[in-house]
């Protein structure tokens, strides 16, 4: 009897052995699964963040394309303009006015667009950045939290 005493206790730490592996087991598979879920979770995020600054940067590529044509129609316009004013001034007197005050139009005009090409250049960036940054900061966030 005293051997089957003693197998009797040999197999409940056994099966204790057993069962907490895996319960180990399990609790290692869960954490694995939850980490994969946070992984794929952070791609799609990743994903998602890529596609709203490439598409802020197409609308802002746009915008400053749009300004740029917009400024260089009215550049020949006025170019035209201007010619024509030079061409049909009646002394050359009237014709270096004309031309001076052309000159400093455009100069004007030519420093005013860029500084809002500068503006609008600067805002794209901004754009553009934010949604990579959003997730940079996640992802520090994620490191720091362990």
């Amino acid at each position: 009897m005293a051997k089957n005493h003693s197998t009797q206790n040999g197999k409940q730490p056994m099966e204790s052995t057993v069962l907490a592996g895996a319960e180990a087991m399990k609790d290692g598979f869960e954490k694995v699964r939850n980490s994969y879920d946070q992984f794929v979770a952070f791609g799609k995020d990743n994903a998602e963040a890529m596609l709203k600054s490439a598409n802020a940067a197409g609308k802002s590529m746009e915008t400053i394309n749009s300004e740029v044509f917009a400024f260089t129609r009215k550049f020949i316009e006025d170019g035209v303009a201007a010619t024509r004013a030079v061409l049909s001034a009646t002394t050359f007197e009237q014709a270096f006015q004309l031309q001076g005050e052309y000159s400093k139009t455009m100069f004007q005009s030519q420093v005013d667009e860029a500084a809002k090409l500068g503006e609008l250049a600067l805002s794209a960036a901004r754009e553009t950045a934010e949604p990579l940054n959003a997730r940079l900061n996640a992802v520090a966030d994620f490191v720091r939290a362990g």
